[in-house]
């Protein structure tokens, strides 16, 4: 790895903005290789140093993973003119970092949403060819049949270009008001939505709470963020993986 900045190396490593971290080495809070560091720019090896501050360990990491319960109301974009994004509810020390949604959900939808500043992991997520799956629980205007459950199944013409591929319609309760479980491999604009449309119903409540593998969090409050575990991680990389590799 390429030798860098200590406050690029500090900023990377989630510690505050380049603003922020600079400060911290100034007023001596900083250590490498048990040395105070008074200068911004000093040059270290980030796989090889040993950096603390406030006596705490800093381990350099290249890219961040955040798993961030979204919650209505909220876009899944980097910024807009008009509404709260996503990023918007960054806490401070990643703001700086340029993490993006994996995808996106409506702004009605609720639930699992990865943030990240790697990009290959977000393509190979995002990619139809590897159809990675994401699991949707859906509340339904309308009693759902087993019948819808051989529509989706054999998949649903969207438009005159689009028919989703097979999807998986679990039913959890079926009358007026039904709730279910959907599992789609693509990320078209309101697909579920759109997919029970087109069997004459309507969705009343979105939540994701699955990608590939990967369940959210249920101890996460709609608009709470925190970083992905290593198996977590794992379970991503897995599921981002095309099927002839």
């Amino acid at each position: 790895m390429k030798k860098m900045r200590l406050d690029r190396f500090l900023s990377n490593a989630g510690i505050g903005s380049r603003k922020e971290v600079k400060a911290l080495i100034k007023g001596q809070r900083v250590l490498v290789d048990n040395s105070i560091i008074n200068d911004p720019g000093y040059i270290i090896e980030p796989t090889k140093a040993e950096v603390m501050v406030d006596n705490q360990p800093v381990t350099y990491k290249k890219f961040h993973y955040l798993m961030l319960n979204k919650p209505a109301g909220v876009i899944s974009a980097t910024r807009d003119n008009l509404h709260q994004t996503v990023v918007d509810l960054l806490p401070s020390q990643y703001k700086h970092l340029d993490l993006f949604p994996v995808g996106r959900l409506d702004r009605d939808t609720e639930g699992l949403l990865i943030m990240t500043n790697d990009g290959q992991l977000a393509h190979r997520i995002l990619s139809p060819k590897n159809k990675v799956p994401k699991i949707y629980y859906a509340v339904i205007e309308g009693k759902v049949t087993f019948e819808d459950v051989d529509v989706f199944q054999k998949g649903i013409k969207l438009n005159e270009n689009f028919t989703t591929l097979p999807a998986q319609l679990t039913i959890l309760k079926s009358c007026h008001r039904s709730e279910v479980h959907v599992t789609v491999f693509e990320g078209k604009f309101h697909q579920v939505k759109r997919m029970f449309e087109a069997v004459g119903k309507k969705v009343v409540y979105l939540k994701r709470i699955c990608m590939g593998n990967l369940y959210l969090d249920e101890k996460l409050a709609p608009g709470q963020i925190r970083e992905l575990a290593k198996h977590e991680l794992d379970l991503l990389n897995m599921a981002a993986h095309t099927s002839d590799q």
